[in-house]
């Protein structure tokens, strides 16, 4: 009986796999294809990728979201470790689970929710005091960074949980200061679920549409939002182009983050 439940279940995985992963996999062998039609097989060709590096707006667009994916992600790693920190170190504090619920509140929140209570507060504060003069990449920057410290600081309060606080305990015996064994000690010990939340959060706001959409101003257009307009239009062959390679350094940038955990993990197992 066991081993019947055991095969149905595998089954049932490889199916679920098989769903999620076979519209990529089409997507990827489709970007080869000689064709303009994507659904028709027209021989092997690499003419779309040479097509999609001379486009200027897809160009301009992808640079804009690279740099804002940036900046987003290391923001919101900082905000989310100071959030963690105040949450997990300080036990008992007024407004503590105030500020557990606002921190988290994104992470169920809907887009356009988010979107929209943003783009009032930004039109709000210009006519209050004049800033943002307009809307662009500084407005879509504070967005991304404030719904991606709730996914930053959800990874990052995972590792101080865990943490064995008699590490810094020790290091402040033999008289290091505080901020010396938060760089010293406590960084070097979180540093993987750093990296995994920036990670997270770049590939958050490469990816994001609706709060883009709402908080962006005529001069910066997001790769979503620019891949949204041509797709509207009709699939061509050289968005599939432009999606294998977003694959491509997702799935690099994936590996490398295990690997990287892997090895903190194997370090801190040999010492």
């Amino acid at each position: 009986m066991m081993g019947q439940q055991s095969r149905f279940l595998k089954i049932v995985a490889l199916l679920g796999f098989v769903f999620l992963y076979a519209p990529i996999v089409s997507l990827v062998i489709f970007s080869f294809n000689e064709s303009k039609l994507v659904t028709v097989w027209g021989g092997f060709s690499t003419k779309w990728y040479a097509e999609l590096f001379r486009d200027p707006q897809i160009l301009e667009a992808a640079w804009v979201s690279i740099k804002i994916a940036l900046i987003s992600a290391t923001i919101a790693v900082v905000i989310g470790t100071v959030g963690s920190f105040v949450l997990i170190r300080f036990k008992k504090f007024r407004s503590k689970g105030l500020l557990s619920m606002m921190i988290t509140a994104p992470l169920v929140m809907p887009e356009v929710i988010i979107g929209l209570s943003l783009l009032l507060l930004f039109v709000a504060m210009q006519g209050v005091i004049g800033w943002p003069g307009g809307r662009g990449m500084m407005t879509i920057i504070i967005a991304h960074s404030t719904f991606g410290a709730a996914y930053a600081a959800v990874v990052i309060q995972s590792r101080l949980v865990d943490m064995d606080l008699s590490i810094e305990e020790a290091a402040q015996d033999l008289g290091a200061k505080p901020v010396r064994v938060f760089f010293d000690v406590t960084l070097p010990v979180i540093a993987p679920a750093l990296l995994s939340g920036w990670l997270l959060v770049f590939t958050l706001s490469l990816d994001d549409l609706v709060i883009a959409s709402f908080v962006s101003g005529p001069g910066a257009s997001t790769l979503p939002m620019v891949v949204f307009s041509k797709v509207r239009l009709g699939v061509s062959p050289d968005v599939n182009a432009l999606a294998t390679i977003i694959i491509g350094i997702v799935s690099l940038g994936i590996i490398a983050a295990a690997l990287q955990i892997s090895r903190s993990k194997k370090h801190g197992a040999e010492r």
